[in-house]
């Protein structure tokens, strides 16, 4: 700036330079847009320099010697809030925090999401980034030269750079380094991070089919499949105290023993303690762990306990807490009101006289934009236009015996703020008529949320009517026709324009009747609250007229003088004295509009030197505003001035702005008596003011306080601790006739002590009387009795609460603190939301944020208030600079509040809404951060440093011996939870055959016609059927083969690799007729084959197969280019295609004898990860097959739709063995297909009238996500339900009612019966544990209302204790459980203790132990793990009935016995599973289940589409789907932090954001979180977004 001093710029380009600068300050322009536009100005005026010259021309960097004569650019910090000793403070604060820095890693952002890249976080601080005056300012804080500014870089961020070399990195040497100085960083700053740069995935994602199939390929992957539990086993501990030495955190290139993954290119790292990582996530999170691992504040005393009734722990006094040790205080009163004669006994008589008496006096002068006098209004024409207005409101609306507005009857004003001189009029009209005028903001737009508030007030106030200016109802949104339309949340109004040429002009003879001012409401003032609610606070006509009485004897006003005004004219401070006090004393008022205040911040100076201004009313800003355009302007004279009033003199940091504006300006004649703050709110109108006295012989009061005692409430005058104060100034004296006490803000209203903090009340004539409307929120504020420490009253008079905290010091003098509103009660300390801006804007430098646009307010989360920032971003700032911003500011805070940030989020510049006067609307900020609509562009949550109130962890208590538990369960009457399903029963004429070949070789003799299968393809049309006889023979014809051309031998294993259909069938019985042992296996997937055929040849190797069944296609698959590129096509067993059979048949089909050998390997991936196979004997099947049979009704004459996956446990059973056993029809249906054509499975269901139908959860959800809208046109198609009996949901998990519940309700339309959806349960160790809960004696003649009899409502706390509680429906923290279905015939279940192996009561949580004889045999494994198998297949009780042998389902569950009755009359049992051990997360001694904290997740925010959970050293990671644009991503960060916090009493530790379709399922719709884990380790997922909260 000091080119442009030195230069002779004529005033024009100046002034303009001074409009260029405060556009940039507040953000209406860009940094490249200012730069661009003032080099533009200052071109003719510049000397010409070569690039040497210039630089030797350059201004050296020294401390300016008048620093507020000069504009500072936008990297200077905020003079509004500048107190030398807070800024010193905060300095002093992070150098202290210095060595005890935390390396906060960095979030990690898609590039489309990332607004400039990081390649110059830190420049050295010359001339050439920023102004001189910027420079100078930085050289003050002595951080000037070169050889600072490395070191300051070296040491404050160890790893500032990798960001940039990250990206330039070619090889792992490079990762390492990067990840060893990550951990190294316990030293560096805050802004120690690695910024992810984004790679593409290759293979899986890269083909888009990531997950969402209803199949396997998706999660048989290679990376995370054996050996995934290996790979990832031990993960560091973030809970233990001790700290590893920096040896062992080191992180170091590993020896990678087996084949790196397929996919992706991140380097495999080991940490100390030997797990293999990547080097970019894994560092990350490491880097967090560090992080969490260093002692932080010692929590608070734990104030509840999470148990059945969450005892309230009482909070135990701590010693060392500041308390209140002075005297009580008493009553204050003000100086007596003195009555001077001439003093008008209302307004409207005031009005009056001066219009009569000099009406050519001048009133109110309104200027336009450019500053020029746009109209003068004088006392004549104010008379003259109220008196018409009055006229016409009560003789012109509505008819002449039906008037629309009669006395007393409430009329919005809607003027906006450049239009004084019509809101005046209006204002006074209604006063003449004797209507309550409600001033209100103009609604900016039909949407706009403060104006739906206001919209709220007028319509409790019953308003029909509103009056407005010509140009304002221009402005309002029309209808077609021209209409005003209806504001969203208004009242229906009649809009009345209220300029002269529209009213008509009164009859001689009518005239308003004036009376002296009385008890009725003269007008109400609306109010916004906390929570963006709107009051209407009413004032009546004796309550206004001796507030100005008050006002006119506190200010010294006297007639004609000018008063300059920069205030909102309808309501607070401008209102009392621009409108009602100027009139009452006929003073001249010069109103300033906002809009000039934007293009001329020095307007309102140069009204008061123009006009001679004795008293100008302004705020903090204004001040700020007139420093940052002052410029050496030798015409400013304020010597005139008598008063300088400063509105909002009650916030702690207007000190520093009236400091600053005393300083520049003394030497233009202003002086030191003449800044006169005040205290005021809506409530108690003025409170104090100070008085502007003449001789200046009494300097303002000053109070240095300890932010900590006032924290705790108490006033400590400068403490020890010198970083945490606050610098008071005093607000004046008492109003005249006025009695003031300060009261306890909470509770009894009692008297405070001398050294307490409290909430400032007025007993006064001249107050508020009541919120209209609002009895009882009147009753607490109009209507407060103080009483003294015994509880006796100390007035008889009510007192009226002003919502200002403070105290009366000395002389009588007010001090405030701070407003209720802005008070943050956190962990029992309050602190202030305007003293935490003042903080976060003393962090320097402040280039990256808006100054003056920084909101802070409370949410409250886990009982308590959280603190959350949100600031407006500059578009210049890159994300490395500002995410440094942040962390240096949450440090500030925490070292000079001793209070943590739960949440400080950056948003773009002009995003946050705004009041109609430029400020932040904190409420509607608020709702948008909790609704998850502000869209920041950079989040940091701080959970674990803020939340100190988590429930105690779980103690595990030592077990109870078996003794015990069997006296425990005799006592309390509990029968041991366990269950049976019916006996078999007698033999039929196929049950008589042990072996399945046996069974087809039956049908084919005695039904050879009969059809058994028929497959339908994507169109819905039959592709193919198959008779029992077609059946046989192609079964021969493949046994042939095997004999033939595979020289195969009993018992050999073969790997049936074919798609959904009668292929796969006929190999499986070919197989069986050969005496071979079949393996069905997904085929690879043809787009993604790289990623899928991995898994295909790794089933056939640990399934050991000797060879490959499969069709031409997918034989041409394995030998093409892409399938060598994955798997060369010579290390595969013979392989053998099935499409040309030989003619043929086997010359003798193999007679197995023994019933115990092996049938079939049933292979699968399980959700936790593990691809295992389990051994099926041929006695299992056939009693597996009869068992559901019975269960189902299975005879030859039904037809039963299959729409399942045929590769593994039951849906393999359905789909190829059912039919068979019992002679059934299969209408088979690909789920693949379902893709294509959503409504194949419904249609296929309708069109063959099937009764019975079987699915997964996957298919279910394509349904009723693709055809939600199409129920319509499906029933017009002819698609017809009402025959669907049982609609069967295969799962081997928890079933999902939610899900059920929206597919009855949605196909309720197409005659679906909400009884038929039933679900299944089985597992590796058994196939089919419970199916269909089948026509229980009570369900028909139970109605549909009330709740479904199958359903429970548990408590989720106690599950997380391994209990169960039923709860009722809708209790908090319920979660409904449904039953799994009716247990097989022949089958056990006993409930037992996964730890102790005993048996548990009913209603009791525990493992699911099946006996049956259709268990499975045991775990096929190469590795031969028998302890594993004994454990699985041979578990046996630690007591009771110790002899039986169990199979471990390794699910939790309960039994409870209903009041349902069977077929038989006995007691139905129902089981509830909960979820599977495998996947249950262990943390913090509890036991959760994903699915519970999933649900809650995807609760929180529409555009989460799904979500995943899992965990890495002892950290909870949230994976979330985003179904919404990206730049909704960093929404979910803080809600979904909040939600898991709320509902689950746990800290997320990382928030991944992710495409949709990420998350893999597998083929029964179940998620595959271990993949998913291992795929986020390795940096594969590709996140739009990943936050680790600190």
């Amino acid at each position: 700036m000091a080119d442009r001093d030195a230069l002779p710029l004529p005033q024009e380009v100046r002034a303009r330079l001074a409009e260029l600068e405060l556009e940039l300050s507040e953000g209406d322009i860009t940094q490249k847009g200012y730069e661009k536009r003032r080099c533009k100005l200052l071109q003719t005026y510049l000397p010409r320099y070569t690039g040497q010259e210039r630089q030797d021309h350059r201004s050296p960097i020294t401390p300016s010697p008048s620093r507020y004569h000069r504009r500072r650019s936008a990297g200077s910090r905020d003079e509004r809030y500048r107190s030398d000793v807070h800024s010193e403070a905060v300095q002093a604060a992070l150098l202290r925090q210095r060595e005890r820095r935390l390396a906060v890693p960095m979030p990690s952002k898609r590039r489309s999401l990332v607004v400039q890249n990081s390649m110059d976080a830190y420049t050295p601080p010359d001339t050439s980034s920023g102004s001189e005056a910027e420079g100078s300012l930085r050289g003050s804080h002595g951080s000037g030269s070169a050889e600072e500014w490395i070191s300051r870089a070296l040491h404050s961020s160890s790893s500032s750079s990798t960001s940039s070399s990250s990206a330039h990195s070619s090889g792992s040497a490079n990762a390492a380094r990067l990840a060893e100085l990550i951990t190294h960083s316990h030293t560096g700053g805050p802004g120690s991070h690695l910024s992810l740069k984004r790679r593409g995935l290759i293979g899986f994602i890269e083909n888009g089919i990531m997950g969402r199939r209803s199949c396997e390929d998706a999660s048989d992957r290679p990376w995370s499949s054996l050996d995934s539990d290996e790979s990832h086993s031990a993960p560091p501990d973030v809970t233990s105290a001790s700290c590893p030495s920096t040896q062992e955190q080191r992180l170091q290139i590993a020896p990678v023993a087996r084949p790196p993954p397929k996919y992706g290119n991140a380097v495999l790292m080991e940490t100390g303690d030997g797990v293999p990582v990547s080097s970019r996530v894994s560092a990350k999170i490491q880097q967090l762990v560090d992080t969490l691992k260093r002692p932080k504040r010692p929590p608070l005393r734990e104030f509840f306990v999470d148990d059945f009734e969450e005892l309230l722990e009482v909070t135990q006094p701590d010693p060392s807490v500041p308390r209140p040790e002075g005297a009580e205080t008493n009553v204050v009163s003000g100086e007596n009101l003195g009555v001077v004669s001439n003093w008008p006994p209302s307004l409207e008589a005031g009005l009056q006289r001066w219009g009569n008496i000099a009406p050519k006096a001048p009133c109110l002068t309104c200027l336009d934009t450019t500053g020029k006098p746009l109209y003068t209004l004088t006392y004549g024409k104010l008379w003259s236009r109220s008196l018409k207005l009055a006229y016409s409101i009560l003789n012109k609306l509505g008819s002449k015996h039906e008037p629309l507005v009669r006395a007393g009857d409430r009329v919005a004003l809607v003027f906006p703020n450049n239009d004084p001189v019509g809101f005046m009029v209006a204002f006074y009209g209604c006063l003449l008529a004797e209507v309550v005028p409600v001033p209100v903001e103009v609604p900016l737009s039909k949407k706009d949320s403060g104006s739906q508030q206001i919209g709220f007030l007028l319509g409790s106030c019953g308003v029909a009517v509103a009056l407005t200016s010509d140009a304002c109802h221009k402005g309002l949104p029309k209808s077609t026709s021209g209409d005003t339309l209806q504001l969203k949340g208004w009242p229906k109004l009649l809009w009345v324009v209220t300029e002269s040429k529209h009213l008509c002009k009164p009859p001689r003879d009518w005239y308003p009747h004036i009376k002296d001012a009385n008890n009725e409401t003269a007008y109400i003032e609306y109010k916004t609250c906390k929570d963006g609610s709107v009051l209407g606070v009413t004032v009546t006509r004796i309550a206004m007229l001796t507030h100005c009485q008050a006002v006119t004897q506190a200010c010294g006003y006297t007639e004609a003088e000018t008063i300059v005004n920069v205030l909102d004219f309808k309501k607070d401070v401008g209102l009392w004295h621009s409108i009602l006090t100027s009139v009452m004393n006929m003073m001249h008022v010069i109103s300033v509009p906002y809009a000039l205040m934007k293009v001329n911040p020095l307007s309102w100076i140069q009204k008061i030197c123009q006009y001679k201004a004795r008293v100008a009313c302004v705020k903090s800003r204004d001040m700020h505003w007139a420093l940052v355009a002052h410029r050496d302007q030798r015409d400013i004279n304020l010597s005139s001035l008598r008063m300088l009033l400063v509105a909002d003199g009650s916030n702690p940091w207007s000190v520093s702005s009236c400091d600053a504006f005393l300083n520049v300006f003394q030497t233009k004649g202003l002086r030191t008596e003449v800044i006169c703050p005040c205290a005021s709110s809506p409530e108690c109108m003025t409170l104090a003011i100070r008085r502007p006295t003449e001789d200046g012989c009494k300097g303002p009061g000053r109070g240095v306080l300890s932010l900590t005692g006032l924290s705790h409430g108490v006033i400590r005058v400068d403490s020890e601790e010198k970083l945490s104060v606050l610098t008071l100034h005093d607000v004046g004296s008492l109003m005249p006739g006025a009695l003031v006490c300060v009261v306890r803000s909470e509770g009894v209203p009692q008297l405070c002590r001398a050294d307490e903090i409290g909430e400032v009340c007025v007993c006064s004539v001249a107050t508020g009387t009541s919120y209209y409307g609002l009895t009882g929120m009147t009753k607490n504020t109009f209507e407060v009795y103080p009483v003294n420490s015994s509880g006796v009253l100390v007035c008889e008079y009510a007192f009226v609460r002003s919502g200002l905290l403070g105290f009366v010091g000395g002389g009588g003098y007010v001090f405030i603190t701070g407003k209720a509103d802005g008070l943050m009660v956190v962990g029992g300390r309050r602190h202030n939301a305007d003293d935490i801006i003042a903080t976060a804007l003393a962090v320097e430098p402040m280039k990256f944020v808006y100054r003056g646009r920084i909101a802070v307010f409370s949410i409250t989360v886990l009982h308590d208030e959280r603190i959350v920032v949100i600031a407006e971003q500059r578009p210049e700032a890159t994300e490395e600079e500002s995410f440094q911003w942040m962390s240096r500011v949450l440090q500030a805070i925490d070292g000079i509040h001793q209070v943590g940030v739960y949440c400080l989020a950056l948003v773009p510049s002009n995003m946050l809404p705004k009041t109609p006067l430029g400020g932040i609307h904190l409420s509607e900020t608020r709702q948008l951060f909790l609704e998850g609509s502000l869209h920041p562009c950079s989040v940091l949550m701080c959970p674990h440093t803020c939340v100190t109130n988590l429930p105690k962890p779980r103690q595990k208590q030592p077990e109870v011996g078996p003794a015990s538990v069997m006296v425990g369960n005799l006592v309390s009457g509990k029968r041991i939870a366990q269950a049976s399903g019916r006996d078999l029963g007698s033999m039929e004429d196929n049950d008589q055959f042990i072996f399945l070949s046996e069974v087809l070789q039956w049908r084919a003799q005695t039904t050879p016609d009969h059809v058994l299968y028929t497959l339908l393809n994507s169109r819905g049309g039959v592709a193919t059927s198959v008779t029992c006889l077609q059946l046989h023979k192609r079964g021969e014809k493949i046994a042939a083969l095997l004999a033939e051309r595979g020289q195969l031998q009993d018992g050999d294993h073969v790997a049936l690799v074919y798609p959904p259909g009668i292929d796969l069938i006929a190999a499986f019985y070919g197989c069986l007729y050969a005496g071979c042992v079949p393996i069905t296996v997904r085929p690879p997937h043809p787009q993604n084959i790289s990623t899928t055929l991995p898994t295909v040849k790794m089933i056939v190797e640990v399934s050991r197969s000797v060879c490959v069944m499969t069709s031409q296609a997918i034989c041409k698959l394995l030998r093409s280019k892409e399938a060598s590129a994955a798997v060369d096509f010579r290390t595969w067993p013979p392989v053998l295609d099935t499409d040309d059979l030989p003619k043929k048949r086997c010359p003798l089909l193999c007679k197995t004898s023994d019933p115990d050998s092996l049938a079939y390997l049933d292979f699968s991936v399980s959700t936790t990860g593990m691809l295992a196979g389990v051994k099926m004997s041929h006695s299992s099947v056939s009693v597996l097959c009869r068992s559901v049979k019975l269960q189902c009704e299975l005879y030859p004459s039904r037809e039963v739709a299959v729409c399942l996956d045929p590769y593994c446990g039951l849906g393999f059973v359905l789909w190829c063995l059912c039919s068979v056993y019992s002679g059934h029809q299969s209408i088979l249906i690909a789920p693949c297909d379902l893709e294509v054509n959503a409504a194949l499975w419904l249609s296929a269901v309708s069109q063959f009238k099937v009764r019975d139908t079987f699915c997964s959860y996957s298919v279910m959800e394509l349904c009723t996500r693709g055809l939600g809208g199409q129920t319509d046109s499906l029933k017009s198609r002819g698609v017809d339900l009402s025959r669907v009996r049982t609609c069967v949901v295969v799962a081997e998990e928890r079933p999902r009612l939610s899900l059920s519940l929206s597919f009855s309700k949605l196909f309720k339309d197409l005659g679906l019966h909400p009884r038929a959806v039933s679900t299944a349960f089985g597992c590796r160790v058994n196939m089919a544990i419970c199916l269909q809960p089948h026509r229980l004696g009570k369900l028909a003649d139970q109605g549909t209302s009330g709740p479904d009899p199958t359903t429970v409502y548990v408590d989720m706390r106690a599950l997380r204790h391994d209990r169960v509680r039923l709860v009722e429906r809708g209790s908090p923290h319920s979660l409904s459980l449904m039953e799994s279905g009716k247990i097989l015939p022949g089958v056990r279940i006993i409930i037992a203790n996964p730890e102790t192996k005993g048996p548990v009561g009913d209603s009791h949580l525990g493992e699911i132990w099946v006996q049956s004889t259709q268990n499975a045999s045991g775990y096929f494994s190469v590795y031969g793990d028998e302890n594993l198998q004994s454990d699985h297949f041979s578990a046996r009780l630690s007591f009771g009935d110790t002899h039986t042998i169990w199979a471990r389902t390794g699910y939790l569950g309960f039994l409870r016995r209903t009041e349902l009755t069977d077929a038989s009359g006995e007691r139905h049992d129902a089981l509830y599973v909960v979820g599977a051990l495998d996947e249950a997360m262990e943390l913090r001694g509890m036991r959760y289940h994903p699915i519970d904290i999933e649900t809650s997740v995807c609760r929180t925010h529409k555009s989460i589409a799904e979500c995943a959970v899992f965990t890495w050293t002892n950290l909870l990671v949230v994976v979330v789907e985003l179904g919404g644009s990206e730049h909704e991503a960093l929404d979910l960060v803080p809600l979904v932090t909040n939600v898991v916090l709320e509902e689950h009493y746990l800290i997320v530790g990382v928030v991944v954001v992710v495409d949709t379709g990420v998350i893999p399922i597998n083929s029964r719709g179940e998620k595959q979180r271990m993949h998913l884990r291992d795929g986020f380790l390795a940096d594969q997922l590709d996140p739009i977004y990943v936050a680790y909260n600190m």
